[in-house]
């Protein structure tokens, strides 16, 4: 009888062991329905990496669900469309843009331009009928592929979905929320990865 009891303590801590591992403090969910800043982080990660193309709200609907289910699935994870501990790890924070990425399917060396919606003569959409802002390149598509996913160190992640006159070749054109930044950033040489 006393081994039963052994046995059923121990299980019990194990239990309080695993809940405590998955419930630590600061863990938690969030999901489908759910409203604020925490939201708003995820989908300010999910824009940045391209995936997610709708207003920074703060509010988990559609388009957030799919967002998040797109970037599961490109990134080996359950695609469960909840943020949990592994999404969230993957996602980083917003806003971090340096390292490399470690699932590419190859690099290009290419020459980087600059621009934005404010620069004279360019429109406010890209040729995919998305925002200009940061995060979307404009590419010469017998290259890149319209919709193909990038990263580029010293940008952070981006999506392939406009094109430019200028654009032929081994060139590409990235995108900035302002004239400023874009003029900041001028022309360099940099490496672009294609992400898996």
């Amino acid at each position: 009888m006393k081994k039963v009891y052994v046995a059923v303590a121990l299980a019990f801590c194990m239990l309080l062991s695993s809940a405590v591992v998955f419930a630590a403090p600061g863990d938690k969910l969030i999901k489908f329905g759910m409203r604020g800043e925490d939201v708003q982080m995820v989908q300010k990660s999910l824009l940045e990496k391209g995936f997610y193309f709708d207003e920074v709200d703060g509010v988990f609907g559609k388009a957030t669900l799919k967002a998040i289910k797109d970037f599961q699935i490109s990134n080996g994870l359950l695609a469960d469309g909840v943020v949990g501990r592994e999404t969230l790890l993957c996602l980083g924070r917003p806003g971090s843009a340096d390292g490399n990425p470690s699932r590419y399917s190859r690099s290009l060396n290419m020459s980087a331009s600059a621009y934005s919606a404010y620069d004279d003569g360019n429109s406010n959409h890209t040729y995919g009928g998305n925002l200009v802002r940061k995060g979307i390149v404009a590419v010469d598509p017998n290259v890149i592929p319209l919709g193909t996913r990038l990263f580029i160190p010293g940008y952070g992640h981006a999506i392939a979905d406009d094109i430019g006159g200028a654009i032929k070749g081994n060139k590409i054109d990235l995108a900035f929320d302002s004239h400023g930044e874009a003029m900041q950033f001028g022309r360099k040489k940099v490496i672009v990865y294609i992400l898996d």
